[in-house]
């Protein structure tokens, strides 16, 4: 048997962008200390070949049909406490970034990262670090030092996004149109926003909502 040192990093990649998920393997199976062990396209597989496999990294695209990468973090973590996720997408957003390291990914990484940084952060990873570059810190900051919406304010607000006045929001949520004022005043201020058109900018800007 191989000592400890020379084993490889077994590595597992979910992404469901076949180009980017190819095109990734190659270099991580190109890398004489690493190797790939699964490969999927979808968060549900993820979890699958994650229990199956129990590879030291898992490099998981943000945003998967069937059960997305924060969904699949999540269920990975429960179950495997001592998982090294790293999210991986084109997403650069408060709230995604939030989300996912939340959801106990150890790092995020763009897709535009040089493949150098990406090979360094793998074996940072593996060891137990965690890794952030200077921006997304940047942006994980911002978003820390903002509350949370609750459930029915994220509601509120995607139906904001629709367009819809107080009136509807009311008829669809079978609430009064007081409540959702109430709602709408809190995520005003919680979005520091002047008003519900710039709470909608902020929070699509933000990755809150997505159109």
């Amino acid at each position: 048997m191989l000592p400890q040192s020379t084993k490889p990093i077994r590595i597992l990649v979910a992404d469901d962008h076949p180009i980017v998920r190819q095109g990734l393997v190659s270099i991580l199976n190109a890398q004489p200390d690493m190797s790939v062990v699964a490969e999927v396209n979808n968060g549900r597989q993820a979890i699958e070949q994650f229990r199956l496999h129990q590879p030291d990294v898992a490099i998981l695209d943000l945003r998967m049909p069937d059960v997305s990468g924060v969904e699949a973090i999540a269920a990975i973590r429960s179950e495997f406490a001592s998982a090294c996720i790293i999210m991986f997408s084109i997403y650069e957003t408060d709230e995604d970034i939030y989300q996912g390291l939340r959801a106990g990914a150890k790092a995020y990484l763009l897709k535009g990262t040089p493949c150098q940084e990406i090979l360094e952060v793998i074996r940072a990873v593996s060891e137990g670090q965690r890794y952030l570059s200077a921006e997304i810190g940047t942006k994980l900051a911002a978003r820390m030092g903002r509350p949370d919406l609750s459930d029915r304010e994220h509601e509120v607000l995607a139906l904001m996004t629709q367009g819809k006045n107080n009136r509807a929001i009311a008829a669809e949520l079978f609430i009064t149109e007081n409540t959702v004022k109430f709602h709408v005043a809190n995520i005003i201020s919680k979005l520091g926003a002047s008003d519900r058109t710039h709470a909608v900018v902020n929070a699509l800007q933000q990755g809150i909502i997505k159109l």
